[in-house]
């Protein structure tokens, strides 16, 4: 006897194949059988004519590390037909720390509104984790911005090779304890120090597990070629397996970077390296507007970079920076650059800098300049979006077989203790938005290949076990959404509207979504076992 029968449906596998009308059948958490099903014996069948069945999706780089403490429902993720998200990127994660106190200066998303055990080391941060009701399965990534903050606290130097060998040594620790990569953020700070020769010892520790090592690069504009060169640099002579995150060049990036970019690749896996990337389906870039500071800057934390802020010499100093980290703010185009979270600003979420500008009588530039120090001890969860991303290079990354689909954002919810909280633009729709617009509205991919690059190819380059197809014996993750209606709501004024379109939602075989509404169930956990 099933427990649900989902019947009737078109099914999708997730692996790029045809999809067909059948029934899916599921026992005990897992896909039982798939086709024709003719018992009707089942705790609950629930019709599905005419609406899509695929496995749910995997986002495979979200920084929900802290957000899922805080409301472990995932609920802008769960909406939208997330069932597995993968925390602990970019070079950041909230493990492992030094102390108790640390865990505020590390953790993205941080709120004091939640209620939580502490934790130090890697595995007792994954405990703590899987003790907060998940409503998505989670896998962790350990950060080389935490492991730098644990040996070197904020010291502007990236390492003696002892110090780095104590690092490498944290990494393998966490990947004792359950984390199932290490990655790097080398555009912000501590990653910004790091050279290849910083990173080689920790991505080995990686390879000999032979789990992923995860890059944001360097640089993704003017000096695109360099920043991807040295993960691929770092990768060749580590051997670990490279994931490139989010790789879609950035303003002020020549035309042909993407097609030079995907030559690189090609070229470095003809010499055994071991290469794939994602892509964001957005033209809106978002990041920490603490970020468009220089290194020198952002040194000493958080009080430390306030100060600085307060100086009007020291304020002249940051704004001729003549790197920073966003070329569109150097181009000074800020009507393509909007607020979009804060805390003591959250009333002008959503304007653009060029309106806050006028608003406040100032140039653009202090104006941001001033919004960061008015945020205070919320600095660090500040964040800003600019139209950086062009659809031409996203529409050549996605006809490339090994190209996954990801958020690059936060699991959240429009009400409890993150409702203040945003991740980016793309955050309560990612999914939906990727669905809507880049596989029904515009074709560049057909549907079967479009979902393969939000289940299967993501959960296969992770290594995750059973799950990321509709295959019997598998975790019976799976989203039911209807192909003609599915839909990203967000706009820059209101970024935490739901999806709509999706109409059931299963973790682990239970239902977290029944014809579109959420229920109260939970079922995700903390993935520790990875395929090699």
């Amino acid at each position: 006897m099933f427990d649900i029968i989902l019947r009737g449906g078109e099914v999708h596998d997730g692996t790029g194949a045809a999809g067909f009308v059948g029934d899916v059948g599921i026992k005990d958490g897992l896909i039982s059988e798939i086709g024709d099903i003719e018992t009707n014996e089942a705790a609950e069948i629930i019709d599905v004519t005419g609406l899509v069945v695929s496995p749910g999706f995997v986002d495979m780089h979200t920084h929900s590390d802290f957000t899922l403490i805080a409301d472990g429902r995932a609920e802008s993720q769960v909406h939208q037909g997330v069932t597995t998200e993968v925390i602990g990127q970019c070079g950041i994660s909230c493990a492992p720390v030094c102390s108790h106190a640390a865990i505020r200066s590390v953790s993205p998303w941080y709120t004091d509104k939640a209620k939580h055990t502490n934790w130090l080391s890697f595995g007792e941060y994954l405990d703590t984790l899987d003790a907060s009701g998940l409503g998505v399965n989670v896998m962790a990534f350990v950060g080389h911005g935490t492991i730098h903050r644990a040996v070197m606290g904020d010291e502007l130097r990236a390492g003696d090779p002892e110090e780095v060998a104590e690092m490498a040594r944290l990494v393998d620790i966490a990947m004792d304890e359950g984390a199932g990569g290490f990655s790097s953020g080398l555009e912000y700070f501590p990653g910004i120090l790091a050279a290849p020769d910083h990173l080689v010892p920790m991505c080995e520790v990686a390879a000999k597990r032979g789990r992923l090592y995860a890059t944001h690069v360097r640089n993704r504009d003017t000096h695109y070629d360099l920043g991807f060169t040295e993960a691929m640099a770092t990768a060749r002579q580590s051997g670990a397996k490279l994931q490139i995150s989010h790789i879609q060049p950035k303003f002020g990036a020549p035309s042909h970077a993407m097609e030079h970019t995907l030559e690189m690749i090609e070229l470095a896996r003809g010499h055994d390296v071991d290469v794939s990337f994602d892509i964001i389906p957005h033209d809106w870039a978002h990041t920490l507007m603490a970020a468009i500071l220089p290194k020198w800057a952002q040194a000493g934390g958080v009080e430390e970079m306030l100060k600085r802020l307060a100086d009007p010499e020291t304020r002249e100093k940051i704004k001729a920076n003549p790197q920073p980290m966003w070329l569109i703010v150097k181009a000074r185009q800020w009507e393509d650059i909007v607020l979009l979270n804060a805390t003591v600003n959250k009333d002008i979420v959503g304007a653009d800098f060029a309106e806050i500008g006028k608003m406040r009588g100032v140039d653009p530039y202090d104006a941001v300049l001033d919004i960061l120090l008015e945020e205070g001890d919320n600095v660090m969860s500040t964040m800003w979006s600019s139209r950086s991303f062009q659809d031409k290079d996203l529409d050549l990354c996605l006809q490339q077989p090994e190209c996954a689909v990801i958020s690059d954002t936060v699991a959240i919810a429009n009400e409890g203790v993150l409702k203040d909280h945003i991740g980016s633009l793309s955050g309560y729709g990612w999914a939906a938005r990727f669905l809507q617009y880049y596989v029904r509205d515009r074709r560049v991919l057909g549907l079967a290949e479009g979902l393969a690059k939000i289940t299967s190819i993501p959960a296969e380059r992770l290594g995750l076990k059973r799950r990321g197809k509709l295959r019997a014996g598998y975790h019976a993750d799976v989203c039911v959404f209807d192909q003609v209606n599915i839909a990203s709501n967000v706009t820059a004024k209101h970024p935490r509207r739901y999806a709509s379109g999706i109409a059931h939602v299963l973790v682990n075989g239970k239902l977290s979504m029944r014809d579109g509404k959420r229920t109260q169930s939970n079922a995700g956990r903390v993935v520790r076992d990875f395929a090699a």
